[in-house]
């Protein structure tokens, strides 16, 4: 059933118009004035000046660097983590599974400030080093820090994916090459892994992206020769007029798009589907005794460094004193006395900029994804389309977007310009979190089945009627899932936040993080500060796959009637 009305297209006329302001609109200046010549015309100039400059090209040689080394010690990982818990039997699988994710819950600049005192030249592991030894280990130093802290941070990306796919791939495929003589290393090799290639080339897409991207991470090492940092410093020393800063914008927005649209490609070439799905999950084999003994040693290695930064974010919070020693010092709740009384309005302020932000993404998600998937509007699919972009976007080229698109626009009734209003985070963050929101809504709204509408519309229900009766009530898991999933990350941002706060007044709680720990002394209330922080997400995370898990066999009820 997919029928039109008049209002549902003037509905999706509004979506476009909002998308269209909020989200095209800021890109486009963005780019436009990475090629504009200041007099209407457009130019190269910007570029060849970019190139021109060797700090430029040393940070864009260090971007990649760092994106491409991070995938590769995130694959080293993963990879292996992947494998063992899908194929082979062992007690405590889930439990890895569920450790081995709990770095996205912490965002990775606030990581990097905790490793810094577990890593760094003078951290616990180098202190004992040199006392046991007599050597250190630079891991935290320059760029290499940089490569540590998000290697760890964000190899879950590759993990979940990769999982997915191991989980998906029959057993016959396996079993042939068995038959054909094909075990360990040589099994995985030619079979196992080149039919879990969809997963992983995912996931490595996604940390390329990430990690490209990043703006939080180096500024809190100290480290700004890299794309991110010098558009940052650029836009906000030398001002928003400054092109190179746009041609900077330009570089990051064409490497996402490519690294999103080469790992499509890549998966494209190839009919995976026919060859993965069908038959049954491959059967988990047994460990060797010595097998086991080096699968848990190198994975309990692998979650020691993983789960470093939370305890050393906890200790920091709970300690007045970590310096040149192994172990902090003097237990107190001092830190967090100081949060809730300097800081309470940034938790204030977190709660409504992303609460308000995650009800706008369900709204336009449910939206969107009805008009997608229940009507034949001509363009329709330019809605998913559109939002989609939101994706490959990096928070940093939006912030900047935003400050050069809307910087001399005033509020109604006397309140001000909208940049320097806290509505600019709500509109910023729900822009850049609706496509999570989106896969929610459409996800849910296609396990409720049309014959539930028809058979309320066939007793006289109205289309509005059945919508809010009917579709809503039975999308209410979807809905709130990606509530929770947009309120969670739109949280741990940092990239928009530090460009779009104007006063700390209108801070949320990332940018009050980012502050504590650009002094010593902050470095204490800046740890209890994300902590609450991470209880949050962590919180979100949980409640928002209670919620999926709850709600899907009611849906499946629907979809089966």
């Amino acid at each position: 059933m997919k029928r039109n009305s008049l209002g549902l297209t003037a509905i999706a006329i509004a979506i476009a118009v909002f998308l269209a302001v909020f989200l095209i609109s800021p890109i486009v200046s963005v780019v436009y004035t990475a090629f504009s010549d200041g007099h209407g015309g457009l130019t190269l100039s910007h570029f060849f000046a970019f190139f021109q400059i060797s700090l430029m090209r040393e940070s864009f040689a260090n971007s990649l660097f760092v994106a491409g080394m991070t995938v590769l010690g995130a694959t080293l990982i993963a990879i292996p983590l992947a494998y063992l818990t899908m194929r082979f039997q062992f007690r405590g699988a889930v439990l890895i599974q569920t450790l081995g994710v709990l770095p996205l819950v912490m965002p990775a600049f606030v990581g990097a400030a905790a490793m810094q005192l577990i890593f760094g030249r003078s951290g616990a592991v180098n202190l004992i080093l040199m006392d046991l030894f007599g050597f250190s280990i630079p891991v935290m130093e320059g760029l290499s820090g940089i490569i540590f802290v998000e290697t760890l941070h964000y190899f879950p990306f590759i993990l979940l994916n990769l999982s997915a796919s191991l989980a998906t791939i029959d057993s016959s495929m396996e079993e042939a090459g068995q038959n054909l003589g094909a075990s360990g290393w040589r099994l995985f090799r030619k079979v196992i892994f080149p039919l879990a290639l969809p997963g992983y080339i995912a996931g490595a897409s996604l940390v390329f992206i990430k990690v490209f991207d990043d703006l939080g991470t180096p500024l809190v090492l100290n480290v700004t020769n890299m794309l991110a940092p010098q558009a940052y410093l650029r836009v906000t020393s030398i001002g928003i007029e400054d092109p190179i800063g746009y041609v900077i914008c330009v570089i990051l927005v064409l490497f996402s798009i490519a690294a999103m649209g080469g790992s499509w490609w890549f998966v494209k070439r190839r009919d995976y589907a026919l060859i993965s799905r069908g038959g049954a999950q491959a059967p988990k084999r047994k460990l060797s005794s010595w097998q086991t003994v080096m699968a848990y040693g190198w994975i309990i290695g692998i979650l020691m460094l993983v789960l470093s930064p939370h305890l050393g974010i906890l200790l920091m919070s709970l300690f007045k004193v970590w310096s040149f020693s192994v172990l902090p010092e003097q237990f107190t709740f001092a830190h967090y006395l100081t949060i809730f009384s300097d800081a309470k309005q940034m938790i204030w302020n977190t709660i409504l900029y992303c609460g308000l932000a995650a009800v706008i993404d369900v709204v336009l998600g449910a939206a969107i994804a009805y008009i997608v998937i229940r009507t034949t509007i001509p363009g329709r699919q330019i809605l998913d389309h559109l939002v989609t972009v939101a994706l490959a976007m990096p928070g940093l080229v939006l912030g900047i977007g935003y400050l050069r698109t809307f910087r001399d626009v005033e509020l109604p009734f006397g309140a001000g310009a909208l940049t320097a209003s806290w509505l600019i985070f709500v509109l910023a963050y729900s822009v850049r979190r609706l496509p999570y929101a989106l896969r929610s809504c459409m996800a849910a709204l296609t396990q409720v089945h049309p014959a539930l509408e028809e058979a309320a519309e066939s007793v006289g229900a109205s289309r509005w009627r059945t919508i809010r009766k009917i579709v809503l009530p039975l999308m209410m898991g979807g809905l709130l899932a990606g509530f929770v999933t947009s309120f969670i990350t739109a949280a741990a941002e940092i990239s928009e936040t530090i460009l779009l706060t104007s006063k700390e007044s209108m801070a949320p709680m990332s940018y009050g993080i980012y502050l504590y720990f650009q002094s010593i002394a902050g470095r204490g209330p800046g740890a209890a500060l994300s902590v609450i922080a991470i209880t949050l997400v962590a919180l979100g995370t949980y409640l928002s796959h209670r919620i999926a898990a709850t709600a899907t066999p009611h849906q499946n009820v629907g979809a089966r009637t």
